[in-house]
């Protein structure tokens, strides 16, 4: 299936042991990476369209609420409760499918969809044909997290972004790097 709409991207950043959060927070506090999601997820190289984000419902409420929906992009919430969000400028869909129907039908205003989480809703990206690339900060440390990344298929092939330095960062003595994958 060839996509007509957005590109799909996903981001995400990961513990050694695959962990992405615990308790419905990250288990780390890392600005920087925090600021190279923002920069990624906000940039368009088409100054008439915006970026989406698309994420479940406990990753939207895992978001500080001064800070949701985040700004500067469509926010897409995934639930099967849209009772559950109360903010009229989100789009709130009952399943990943539906998702990727609103994003064809609004491809002339979205460049391009970031799946930002959480753990189903990456598996359900990871199996879909539109997705075409994922960029994953690799957290060079085991965190003690209740959820957890899938593992990446073996057709993901690391590659570069001339946008994404490949060098070790360091963060308040936590090591990271950021990789990026196409298949």
């Amino acid at each position: 299936m060839k996509m007509h709409g957005p590109r799909l991207s996903l981001i995400v950043a990961i513990s050694e042991n695959r962990g992405i959060g615990k308790n419905n927070e990250l288990p780390w506090k890392l600005k920087a990476e925090l600021k190279h999601f923002a920069n990624l997820t906000k940039a368009t190289n088409n100054p008439d369209k915006k970026n989406a984000v698309l994420m479940g419902r406990k990753t939207w409420e895992s978001i500080p609420e001064k800070f949701r929906p985040l700004k500067d992009r469509i926010n897409i919430v995934l639930t099967s409760n849209p009772n559950l969000i109360q903010d009229e400028s989100v789009c709130v869909c009952p399943n990943f499918s539906t998702a990727m129907d609103l994003l064809d039908n609004m491809a002339d205003e979205i460049e391009t969809c970031w799946v930002i989480g959480g753990s189903s809703v990456y598996a359900e990206s990871l199996k879909s044909s539109q997705l075409n690339s994922l960029y994953i900060t690799k957290i060079h440390q085991n965190f003690d997290c209740d959820t957890f990344f899938p593992v990446i298929p073996s057709e993901w092939k690391m590659t570069n972004d001339p946008k994404v330095t490949s060098e070790i960062q360091e963060e308040n003595g936590i090591k990271y790097q950021y990789e990026v994958y196409t298949r």
